[in-house]
Formats: structure tokens, C-alpha cells, sequence
């Protein structure tokens, strides 16, 4: 499993050096894009809508838009230093809470933490303690370039790392429109609801519940292959052989200097000697 991340957590004066993998995936079946006619892959190019023109990485730089068309330069070395300053502090454990507490809405995703060299015992404090207390640790990490609030739980006998979201990035249920106000039920149709309730109840086993619309995709897929209905991007044209170049440029050269007119040759004066023999 490949290691994203390696650091300290620490809690107390307790510090246990893990590895980070991530501990989902995403399965969605993806799709390329291609032109009709030739089926050729289309490219997505940066261009700059006032050089007109593509530019390349090495020519664009980060901003900030504080104001419309305004925007704070922020370099690369700033950028830089400022994540290296924060990926160097350890993972702290700053609270210890109960999971239940924490509203699902702020929970973001799940990685997996495996103790580094030298950590198996103090990884195993943690664990055994999260287990006998029933809590979860609140800590603070960085994580490409973000400073992540997380939870550390345990899960199947490995400690896992959640990232939840900030309070400030939950938005407000007040904004969210059209919901209605709390009226009056009938109450059997009350009953009733709490009964279809009662009767679909089971215990939440994950294996059951199935990607059909990704299964039936890619079924569709190998069908379609097996049935030979596929397509071939047709090679992109070469470019001119730089030889031949050279000689058209040659031969325009050449045609240039043909075709430019031959500058006047000033008239000589006539000298007084000439000018007496003649007269």
C-alpha cells in the first residue's frame, strides 16, 4: 500500500511515528473525450485570453482574487516555505471526544495509519486506549498544502486518520430554500411510516450494496469490445522535415533578394574641364 504521508502523532508527551495510506479509492469509470470525426483525444490547452496565445507551466503563477480582476502573487518559494513550516510540526492531539458527537456531515475522508520504524508500541497504547475509552482523538495535520482538522479512531484494529470538515465550511442549513415548516401530521400515516421503518431495519452490512450503475457500464464496455465496435485515433499528421523547411526558407531567401529593387546610383558631376572642351 503505498505510504502518502510519514510524521508523528503525538498526544501528551506520547509520540508515535506512522505512515499514512488512503484508505478509499475511487472506482468511477472514466471517460476520455473524443472528436467525432476522427476520434482523436481532445486536448484541454491554458490560454491566455489576452496574449491569445498557449502558455506554458513554467509561465503560470498563483493569485489570490481578493476583487474582481485583482489578485495577490504568491511565489512558489512562499508557497513552499509556508507548507514546509507546517508539514514539519508533529500530528497533535489537542481533544479527545466521542464519536458520536461529531455529525457525519463533517466527516471528508479516511486514511489509514501504520506505525513507522520504531512506533508498534506506542501505536498500541493509542489503540488500546481509544478502545477501553470508547473516544476519539481531535488533532490538527497538514495534507497537500491544507491544514486538516481529523479525528483519530480505530477501525478493525487499525488507527485511522479522518479529516472532517471546519465548522466554516459546513454551510448553513438557514440557506438552503424551500424547507417546509413542521405541520401537523395524520397520525396513521405516522404510523404507518414508522412501521415501513420497523420492517426494513437490518443490520448495515457494507458487502451487500453494490456500484450497479458502474457495474452495468462496465459490462457495457466489454460488450462493445468483444462485438469489435471500437475506434482508433488516426495518428496526428508530422511535421515538416526540418530539411525541407531549411530549403523553403532558402528559396524564399533567394527569391527576396531577386526581387528587391537595386538602389539608385547618385548622377556624377561634370568637371570644369569636361565643361570647357564642350563648350
Amino acid at each position: 500500500m503505498h505510504t502518502m504521508w510519514k510524521g508523528t502523532i503525538s498526544f501528551g508527551l506520547v509520540n508515535i511515528p506512522v505512515k499514512m495510506h488512503a484508505a478509499t479509492e475511487n472506482k468511477d469509470v472514466k471517460l476520455r473525450q473524443l472528436h467525432k470525426e476522427c476520434h482523436s483525444p481532445i486536448k484541454y490547452e491554458k490560454v491566455c485570453p489576452n496574449c491569445d496565445r498557449e502558455v506554458k507551466q513554467d509561465e503560470i503563477v498563483k493569485a489570490y482574487e481578493y476583487a474582481k480582476n485583482k489578485f495577490v502573487i504568491l511565489d512558489d518559494e512562499e508557497m513552499e516555505a509556508l507548507r514546509k513550516e507546517q508539514e514539519d510540526k508533529a500530528v497533535e492531539i489537542i481533544d479527545f471526544v466521542k464519536l458520536e458527537e461529531i455529525d457525519p456531515i463533517y466527516f471528508e475522508k479516511s486514511y489509514y495509519l501504520s506505525p513507522n520504524e520504531g512506533g508498534s508500541k506506542a501505536y498500541h497504547l493509542l489503540r488500546q486506549a481509544l478502545e477501553d475509552t470508547g473516544k476519539i482523538g481531535v488533532a490538527k495535520m497538514m495534507i497537500r498544502s491544507k491544514e486538516q482538522l481529523a479525528v483519530i479512531r480505530v477501525y478493525k484494529n487499525v488507527l485511522v486518520a479522518e479529516t472532517i470538515h471546519y465548522p466554516d465550511e459546513v454551510r448553513n442549513v438557514a440557506d438552503v430554500p424551500n424547507i417546509p415548516e413542521e405541520t401537523a401530521l395524520d397520525k396513521k400515516e405516522l404510523d404507518t411510516a414508522k412501521l415501513l421503518i420497523d420492517q426494513l431495519t437490518t443490520a448495515f452490512e457494507p458487502e451487500k450494496y453494490t456500484d450497479d450503475y458502474r457495474n452495468a457500464l462496465l459490462e457495457l464496455i466489454e460488450q462493445k469490445k468483444n462485438k469489435e465496435q471500437t475506434a482508433t485515433a488516426k495518428d496526428a499528421p508530422k511535421p515538416e522535415n526540418v530539411a525541407n523547411l531549411m530549403e523553403a526558407l532558402q528559396a524564399s531567401l533567394e527569391k527576396a533578394k531577386k526581387d528587391k529593387p537595386k538602389p539608385k546610383q547618385p548622377k556624377r558631376k561634370k568637371t570644369a574641364s569636361k565643361k570647357k572642351a564642350t563648350s
